[in-house]
């Protein structure tokens, strides 16, 4: 079990940083802000995961930019720390089988991610080709039954509200969870309650021998609900998803305003 601390901490020792809506603006660029903030923290002896929904192979080109190498990716599923995989945990097949099953029935979509592919249902259907764009995929290939046992996470396209109950009710673990990015609608990503963004920062926060309290992390969409709750100062940005608002200690400026700059600031690790 994680330490639990008996007053609580300013001496901060890690920060978890969503990508989308918090990192990355809807145009996929970042404020100076950001990186600047970053850059201050890790001055200070902070570390710094990238914690995302994403597939980590996506993400590598930005890491580097921004000097981070500790991830949390395919929201849980699988977490680097100094070169070495910290958690990996793939879905079970009979699952995916059963959401294909219902997906197939009603021209939903999906994507399911592994360590190195995105495997869609389909390449050429319209919310495919939106997504693509929207999170400027690359290593996208069509959905193989090979790949079916090495799936990290996976996403939901074209799926109405009404129909979310369909795929929750396959699984006790399961909950789909909106995706809060511009330019994509009735689209959900598959979150396990036993592996999600808040059970991988346990996890972390365990193997470094840290406390709660210790721990910092930033987020706008419900996928970022488990995480938020996990460490002790939780931020939901301004742009983020209403439904949120209640799971964060704090709120900060959008990300197009700064905010992780400006939620930093409030802690007094940026200047």
């Amino acid at each position: 079990m994680i330490k639990q601390a008996k007053e609580k901490s300013m001496n901060y020792k890690i920060l978890f940083l969503d990508i989308d809506g918090t990192i990355l603006k809807p145009d996929h660029t970042y404020t100076s802000s950001t990186k600047e903030a970053i850059k201050q923290v890790q001055q200070q002896g902070l570390l710094v995961f990238l914690c995302t929904g994403r597939p980590l192979h996506e993400v590598n080109d930005l890491a580097h930019e921004l000097g981070v190498d500790a991830y949390i990716g395919y929201n849980g599923s699988y977490a680097v720390y100094q070169d070495t995989p910290l958690v990996n945990e793939p879905m079970k097949r009979n699952t995916l089988e059963e959401f294909l099953s219902i997906a197939s029935k009603h021209q939903h979509e999906l994507v399911c991610y592994t360590t190195k592919k995105n495997y869609f249902t389909s390449l050429s259907s319209p919310a495919t080709k939106d997504f693509i764009e929207v999170f400027q995929l690359k290593q996208n290939e069509k959905l193989t039954d090979d790949s079916l046992d090495h799936i990290l996470g996976a996403s939901i396209m074209n799926v109405s509200p009404e129909q979310v109950q369909w795929y929750e009710a396959i699984e006790e673990d399961i909950h789909l969870s909106g995706v809060n990015v511009n330019g994509v609608s009735n689209c959900y990503d598959i979150i396990r309650d036993s592996v999600n963004k808040g059970e991988t920062v346990k996890k972390v926060l365990d193997h470094l021998q840290l406390y709660k309290e210790q721990a910092i992390a930033f987020g706008d969409g419900m996928n970022d609900k488990e995480m938020l709750q996990t460490v002790g100062e939780g931020f939901i940005m301004e742009n983020g998803d209403p439904q949120l608002f209640p799971y964060a200690k704090h709120q900060t400026t959008s990300v197009d305003n700064s905010g992780i700059f400006n939620g930093l600031k409030k802690l007094g690790l940026v200047k």
